[in-house]
């Protein structure tokens, strides 16, 4: 029978916004001895009062949810409270997103589509103070990390992904059209890409950009 090194069950709060996910790791926790949901709450801003009242060893959050999104409820439990060991699990597995995660304060990071042992390992190992990311998640975290894009060329590169113009992406992004060119040039630098084509594949590869 196992049991944290404590003695006592590893407390989890759940976040996400999809009932069936968090009623499908409520099942799969309550068949281990050696851990219990405390918390199960479907937004960020929910967490943050949640944590506060029951103050769980682990959080379980997903990234993408209604409201407060993953990574802004990781830098606001952060902010709040010390050293909160948070587990992301998510459906995306991309270089950006894991990249995020990581340098918002996240410890651990599991893909929904890994069994779900994966995740209970990932609760015990995180428990003890140590990171959690799968060696297909950390290579791709080390693709995002070799090409330092700023925000605002991510963001003008998921306008690229559209097939956007410099003038429309000046206009949806409320800039000059100059200024776009000039965050074009310093992407295509960046990315060793010798035009926008390879640039693009180059950003999907590395998990810079998604296209959904």
């Amino acid at each position: 029978m196992k049991t944290s090194e404590s003695g006592q069950k590893i407390r989890v709060m759940l976040v996400d916004d999809h009932m069936v996910i968090r009623m499908g790791l409520l099942t799969a926790i309550a068949a281990t001895s050696d851990i219990e949901v405390v918390a199960e709450v479907d937004c960020g801003e929910e967490a943050v009062e949640a944590y506060e009242s029951c103050r769980p060893d682990v959080v379980v959050l997903d990234l993408r949810m209604q409201g407060i999104g993953g990574l802004e409820t990781i830098r606001l439990l952060r902010e709040q409270f010390k050293h909160p060991r948070i587990i992301v699990f998510s459906n995306y597995s991309k270089g950006e997103e894991a990249y995020q995660a990581i340098h918002a304060g996240a410890v651990g990071f599991v893909v929904k589509d890994m069994p779900v042992k994966r995740l209970l390992d990932a609760i015990r190992v995180v428990h003890k103070g140590e990171r959690y990311v799968p060696a297909r998640v950390a290579a791709r975290i080390g693709e995002r990390m070799l090409v330092q894009l700023s925000p605002r060329e991510i963001e003008v590169m998921g306008e690229l992904a559209k097939g956007g113009s410099n003038k429309e992406i000046a206009m949806r992004l409320g800039l000059v059209e100059g200024t776009v060119k000039s965050h074009v040039a310093s992407i295509l630098s960046k990315l060793g890409a010798y035009d926008r084509t390879q640039a693009l594949v180059i950003a999907l590869k590395t998990g810079i950009i998604e296209i959904e």
